[in-house]
């Protein structure tokens, strides 16, 4: 037999006591003691003998075989899940309020059928309301408006059939045997705990929804993050259309793809060819417009720059950034200067990627440099120009990576001339050539 109890214990130098106290009176340290489900075991051993675990087994005595997946029929998340659910699987949705990962979901269960939607933030009001607007009509969807996770794992192990958990959100889940508020380090992970058991006993995926803080990384502990088998990032402008899905953590398949999405009335839409997206509708020859090509995972994607220079009348010019590194486009500006002889220590300089999205890839560095120096020249550049390559301080053209990729991509859309590391070596021999 064994009885259990709630108990703090640090999580610094494993100090437990019964009452909670602002900091651990052993290593002194504040917010380590966290309310933790201990169990003790009552009576003695009668046999006497050492209960032996599973014995190791070779690695090359255990059989390959293919990890069975499930479609959700959204082609963008299962490119970022791998090519779709697995049976048992964990997963945690995180990202900032109102980006989307309600609709997500609830557009899931729409595809996937008998699934249970347990809403603890929502009422299922309000969840009807986003169904009609998505026009979610499947009803072997089961709502369950319910904060107290072992009511939720009842419900798991009664339900008949079931296709998917979704749990929205985790870090309003609870359980009586622990004294904590919901949200504190100790529910959420014994919460999070029993309910990938229960979803893990019936080989069904389980999707839980976590909050962000203000830094911008996943609420509360970081057990949560290491326990699940996949955490998803959706992140994205809430002033634009524009929704990337990434994979931070994944067991079932690879960490760098990335799923595109455009947030429409009627929900979200898969950008199946996201060049439609990033690219100008009816692009003209018009001073400061480059289009280069960036990866995002494994596929490359268009994007178009965009730049401005006009004179200042300031002490310091300004440089403006949306979408690049700040400091990346003050490096470029000085290569510009010093290799190339432009004066745009004298012009601010306002640099933009279209659509709304970031880019850290450096092989928009030379699209960067030619922008600018075409909207400085005042003249356009060919429209059907594509820039790819790195620029480095002696004012070279560098090699990225997957750079044939990127020009394969190119020339299949219709880009047939393009400036590379394969074509010219200096950037200044680039400028001479086109605006020269």
């Amino acid at each position: 037999m064994a009885k259990t109890h709630s108990q703090y214990i640090c999580q610094q130098c494993g100090y437990s006591q019964v009452g909670w106290a602002g900091k651990c009176p052993n290593c002194d340290t504040w917010g380590s003691l966290v309310e933790t489900i201990v169990e003790k075991k009552v009576g003695k051993n009668t046999s006497g003998k050492t209960k032996i675990g599973k014995k190791p087994k070779e690695l090359s005595s255990i059989p390959s075989r293919r990890t069975p997946r499930k479609t959700t029929n959204i082609s963008e998340l299962d490119r970022v899940l791998g090519g779709g659910l697995v049976s048992g699987q964990v997963s945690l949705l995180a990202g900032e309020p109102g980006i989307g990962k309600s609709t997500l979901l609830l557009q899931l269960a729409n595809k996937l059928g008998d699934t249970l939607y347990v809403s603890g933030e929502e009422s299922a009001h309000q969840l009807k309301l986003r169904a009609d607007r998505l026009k979610v009509t499947r009803k072997t969807i089961q709502i369950m408006e319910e904060t107290d996770v072992d009511s939720i794992i009842v419900q798991i192990k009664e339900a008949k059939k079931l296709s998917c958990i979704i749990i929205d959100s985790i870090q309003t889940m609870t359980t009586q045997d622990l004294s904590g508020l919901a949200g504190s380090v100790g529910q959420v992970r014994e919460c999070a705990f029993r309910l990938l058991s229960a979803a893990k006993g019936r080989n069904v995926p389980l999707f839980l929804v976590g909050h962000v803080t203000k830094q911008g990384v996943v609420a509360g502990p970081a057990v949560l993050a290491h326990i699940v088998d996949t955490v998803l990032w959706f992140e994205g402008d809430k002033t634009t259309t524009l929704r990337l899905l990434r994979a931070v953590k994944n067991r079932f398949g690879p960490t760098d793809e990335v799923g595109i999405f455009s947030m429409e009335e009627k929900g979200l839409i898969s950008m199946t060819d996201p060049e439609k997206m990033f690219l100008t509708k009816g692009r003209s020859n018009v001073a400061g417009s480059v289009v280069s090509s960036v990866m995002q995972g494994s596929r490359p994607i268009v994007v178009e720059i965009q730049s401005l220079v006009v004179s200042t009348k300031l002490a310091f010019p300004r440089r403006v950034a949306q979408g690049i590194d700040s400091k990346r486009l003050e490096l470029l500006i000085a290569v510009l200067a010093r290799r190339c002889g432009l004066p745009l220590y004298d012009y601010d300089c306002f640099v933009n990627i279209t659509s709304g999205i970031k880019v850290k890839d450096t092989g928009v560095d030379l699209a960067i440099c030619l922008s600018l120096a075409s909207a400085y020249f005042d003249k356009a550049l060919p429209n059907k120009l594509m820039a790819i390559g790195e620029v480095g301080l002696l004012g070279e053209i560098r090699e990225v990576v997957a750079e044939a990729k990127r020009l394969r991509e190119a020339k299949r859309l219709g880009f047939n001339m393009t400036i590379s590391q394969g074509n010219t070596k200096f950037l200044n021999q680039a400028i001479k050539k086109l605006l020269r």
